[in-house]
């Protein structure tokens, strides 16, 4: 996943518009305030040594009145529009306020404590208020409406005129044509929804201490008690709906009926139909379509693989009808039947270590040419987290790369990658990158042993951190992985095919005691049992986006909606209702939708499967893993940003459209 940051001007967690606060309860900022200047370690890293948790307050009301100011000259200079007293001015504007951000947002998500909830509780409703201030200005929305009317005459390189494009659509998108009293309107939804999403994140957090932010959990596929099975699929299922203090129900309920009214607002029958104005698909009518096309076959593979459990259940005389929490355990027994293949055999030649420096580096050497080395000198926001300096093929050094893949309570669920510092020429920037997962921990002493699923989510991640790296754009706005939600997960998921590479398995796939290789007998159940269990795979994952598309295809009129009957309507109106697979997340712990940037646009993971593996296709039919073929991929798309029409960008790699069969034949659908 690639997790929302601070973006320029148009950040989510964008500036406060109400800096006029009794002096009482304002935090002054100390001038040996750690995000007053820009850090003087290499490529700007954060001095995680010197950042205190009461840094970060002063330092967002700070940044807030920064780029408050900022905009408000832009807004009333007399001068009439152009692109560098207009665009570029907004552009420049808020560096505090994104450093600071990029920093907070990080450690709220991978590192939190109680002052860090109760500072982003505070701030988050002022920062969207701020974010509005900026984006329904009437006075700056009409000078960068004049610099877009004349951008075909203004004489712009191809990446200036996209950014006056980009901001355009942003200002438009966000209410900039709304008459006052509509703005004033939808400034106090956008605040209260910024309020409820903050809230669920602490909610979320509690509740689901121990658990992965999945609804299967990894332990039952090794727990032989049934009961047992049980109680933790519940615990699971059941972490956010326990009528206590982090029962999100209520919250989720009007966080969606607040994204209706807004939509209804700036004229759209629903948040979807807003949403997806920016990106690939363009309306959720194209993504109901896109789904209808796959729900039939995930859904008969899926009911396949249950009745060939159900037989190892009856064989067994267990008496029982398959469950949710059974599905795993049996699941195992099944692959073990079928294949011969069991987990606990695969593991030791996962070691985390030789699957990161053999593995994904060794991959990303052998396609781009780069290379890493790992460094002890800079600080750390905790322990675990390692640093990897990232070099060119030239020796000339790319950035920075963070990686933090062990599991804490602290921690948001799943795994994600962003940037501390974004690449930017205007800013003579280079991008500092990284990656968090949810490992198990190793017991003291002993090696990270991970599953082949975690073995592909570090290459998962790491192509996030290769579209960030590879970035090559003068406009941070337009830089790296700025791109549109149903093509972000594009790289990212193409770079997860060279886990299974032959070239790149047997370099990182040796015993952790031995170093021995990995048996070609194993290696070959491995790859003939690809597809096993996909059909239920599929499915959870197709249910958990129908069920975001039909939270936010819900109309203003709607009335706030009754959460568990509200997601089994939905799951059985989209043909999803099968009782042996839930959904990958349950609406009451989605927080890809609630509140990490994912609202209608969870359909994203399958939309950009659907690319890389068309992508991937072409990698087939040119001879697969090779340097000129990287970079040739590395060329069109991976340093391109946001720079050109997405749809365009792939279809100059692949030469046609996104092909959809690629990606079920990968699935094994067909």
């Amino acid at each position: 996943m690639n997790k929302l940051t601070y973006l320029p001007l148009v950040a989510l967690f964008a500036v406060a518009c109400n800096n006029k606060k009794p002096k009482e309860e304002q935090q002054a900022l100390s001038s040996s305030n750690p995000f007053l200047k820009e850090s003087t370690l290499p490529f700007q890293a954060p001095a995680f040594d010197k950042i205190k948790n009461g840094d970060f307050k002063p330092a967002l009301e700070e940044g807030m009145k920064q780029k408050l100011e900022e905009v408000e000259k832009i807004a009333n200079a007399t001068d009439a529009p152009t692109f560098d007293n207009t665009i570029l001015a907004l552009e420049k504007s808020g560096q505090l306020l994104g450093r600071v951000s990029r920093v907070f947002y990080l450690l709220t998500g991978a590192n939190n404590n109680p002052d860090l909830q109760k500072v982003k509780a505070e701030e988050a409703p002022k920062l969207t208020a701020n974010n509005d201030a900026v984006l329904l200005n009437s006075k700056l929305f009409k000078r960068v409406e004049a610099v877009y009317n004349q951008r075909d005459q203004l004489k712009l390189d191809a990446e200036s005129k996209t950014l006056v494009e980009i901001y355009y659509q942003r200002f438009e998108l966000a209410g900039a044509k709304l008459s006052d009293a509509d703005k004033e309107k939808l400034k106090k939804l956008n605040k209260e929804e910024a309020s409820l999403s903050a809230k669920f994140t602490e909610q979320l957090q509690a509740a689901g201490k121990g658990l992965k932010n999945t609804t299967q959990q990894p332990e039952l596929a090794s727990m032989a008690n049934r009961a047992d099975r049980e109680k933790l699929f519940n615990k699971s299922w059941n972490r956010a709906e326990m009528n206590d203090a982090n029962d999100t129900r209520k919250g989720i309920s009007r966080i969606a009926q607040i994204r209706a009214l807004q939509a209804q607002l700036l004229g759209y029958k629903n948040y979807a139909a807003w949403k997806l104005q920016d990106q690939m698909a363009k309306t959720p009518e194209a993504v109901a379509s896109f789904f209808s096309k796959l729900v039939p076959a995930a859904t008969a593979k899926a009911k396949g693989e249950a009745a060939d459990i159900q037989k190892v259940i009856d064989a067994e005389k267990g008496g029982f009808k398959l469950q949710p929490w059974d599905w795993d355990f049996y699941a195992e027994k099944v692959r073990k039947a079928k294949f011969d293949l069991d987990e606990n055999e695969i593991k030791p030649y996962f070691e985390l270590n030789k699957v990161l420096t053999n593995g994904v580096f060794y991959a990303a050497t052998q396609l781009y040419g780069i290379t890493f080395k790992e460094r002890k000198d800079l600080p750390v926001y905790q322990e675990d987290v390692r640093v990897f300096d990232v070099m060119d093929k030239d020796g000339s050094q790319i950035g920075l790369f963070y990686c933090d893949y062990f599991k804490r309570d602290n921690k948001d669920g799943g795994a994600w990658m962003s940037n501390m510092v974004d690449q930017s020429t205007l800013f003579g920037t280079k991008p500092v990158i990284y990656n968090v997962c949810n490992f198990a921990r190793p017991e003291k002493g002993k090696p990270a042993l991970i599953s082949f699923d975690d073995v592909t989510t570090m290459f998962h991640e790491f192509g996030h951190a290769l579209h960030g790296f590879f970035a090559n754009q003068k406009y941070e706005s337009l830089s790296g992985t700025n791109v549109a939600r149903d093509y972000v997960e594009f790289p990212s998921q193409f770079n997860e095919h060279w886990a299974s590479d032959p070239l790149v398995f047997k370099n990182y796939a040796v015993h952790y005691q031995t170093g021995a290789p990995m048996p070609q007998a194993l290696v070959d159940k491995i790859k003939k049992a690809s597809t096993f269990n996909e059909g239920y795979a599929f499915t959870e994952a197709l249910a958990a986006s129908e069920l975001d598309l039909q939270w936010h295809t819900l109309g203003a009129s709607a009335p706030l909606q009754d959460v568990d009957k509200f997601e089994a309507d939905a799951l059985k109106r989209t043909n999803l209702n099968l009782s042996e697979v839930p959904p990958r997340y349950r609406s009451s712990y989605f927080l890809h939708i609630w509140a990490n940037g994912y609202a209608a646009g969870y359909y994203a993971y399958t939309w950009t499967s659907m690319l890389e593996n068309d992508a991937f296709s072409w990698f087939q039919e040119h001879g697969g893993l090779s340097r000129a073929n990287g970079q040739r991929f590395r060329d069109m798309i991976l340093s391109k940003g946001n720079t050109e029409d997405l749809g365009k960008m792939f279809y100059n790699f692949r030469g046609h459209n996104p092909d959809i069969n690629p990606m079920l034949k990968k699935r094994g659908l067909l």
